[in-house]
């Protein structure tokens, strides 16, 4: 037999990666602006914050992403009322189907920001400096880097904008089809979140939330391992702790009050449960987080 090869073209190829950040602000940072002659975006993870492309000034919400295309001069500035978290990305690609970003603002879902999840996982593993430094302007890779960690994180950014793409073209299109079973888990996951998201200041169980949620216990554990690997109630204390994170960048109430809106029987233990998973005092994560907004 003679077999004749199929040649596959790229839509959106990175040719080149400068910076990769998630950054957790201050509800008064500022960021003077600049422009360089590669494309960035900004994804607004929680919170909002406000940013000027231009002569073009917009407030970016939770779940959205502004494009800045090469050359565009771009600054951004905190709300004051909202200490926001941002995932910023800057890379160089001269595809045709890029200029379909320029001057966009888009909603992404959850595919999108698991693919963003993806590349911060990636990102932590290859490079050899922090994430979170707003004027870093170049990234050192590890001696011993991962392997493929590099082409996981080309892979996913190019997917990432893919899907954008195909998602402005058919509201009702996915990037990847899932199978029926994946539905219902997702199902499940977002229910349990949003339940989750609108008790932090309370004290829940895994029989609670199940009760609550109508979902087996066994079933319920099994899903948030493959979505976030942690269990049920360790991913409910994550999200304790990063609601203490943004009560903290405002600036607004002291620990004591802090702990009390979400639930904590004290002080002390907040402050341990905040250590252990941050790695930091509630102290010297808001001195960290102030020594780079004043940098």
């Amino acid at each position: 037999m003679s077999y004749k090869s199929v040649n596959l073209e790229d839509t959106i190829s990175i040719e080149n990666l400068f910076t990769i950040h998630y950054f957790e602000y201050m509800s008064d940072f500022s960021f003077a602006g600049e422009s360089h002659d590669f494309w960035e975006f900004v994804f607004v993870d929680k919170g909002e914050i406000d940013i000027y492309m231009d002569n073009i000034h917009t407030r970016l919400k939770k779940r959205e992403v502004a494009f800045h295309k090469p050359n565009e001069f771009h600054r951004l500035q905190a709300t004051g009322s909202s200490a926001p978290n941002l995932v910023v990305i800057s890379f160089s690609c001269n595809s045709p189907a890029m200029s379909f970003f320029r001057e966009k603002i888009l909603t992404v879902d959850d595919l999108g920001k698991t693919l963003l999840g993806n590349i911060i996982k990636e990102a932590k593993k290859l490079f050899d400096c922090r994430l979170d430094d707003p004027y870093l302007t170049e990234m050192i890779k590890k001696e011993e880097k991962p392997l493929g960690a590099e082409q996981l994180i080309k892979i996913q950014l190019e997917h990432f904008l893919l899907h954008l793409l195909r998602c402005s073209q058919n509201r009702n299109a996915s990037a990847l089809p899932k199978p029926a079973a994946s539905k219902g888990s997702s199902e499940i996951f977002n229910r349990v979140l949003e339940y989750m998201e609108n008790h932090l200041d309370s004290r829940l169980t895994i029989d609670l939330l199940c009760k609550e949620n109508m979902v087996g216990r066994s079933q319920l554990q099994k899903i948030f391992q493959q979505k976030t690997g942690l269990g049920v109630i360790e991913y409910f204390s994550h999200m304790k702790i990063d609601a203490a994170k943004q009560m903290m960048r405002t600036d607004f109430m002291n620990f004591t009050q802090i702990s009390e809106s979400l639930g904590y029987s004290s002080i002390h233990y907040f402050s341990r449960q905040f250590k252990k998973i941050t790695g930091m005092t509630p102290s010297e994560y808001v001195s960290s987080v102030k020594a780079l907004a004043e940098n």
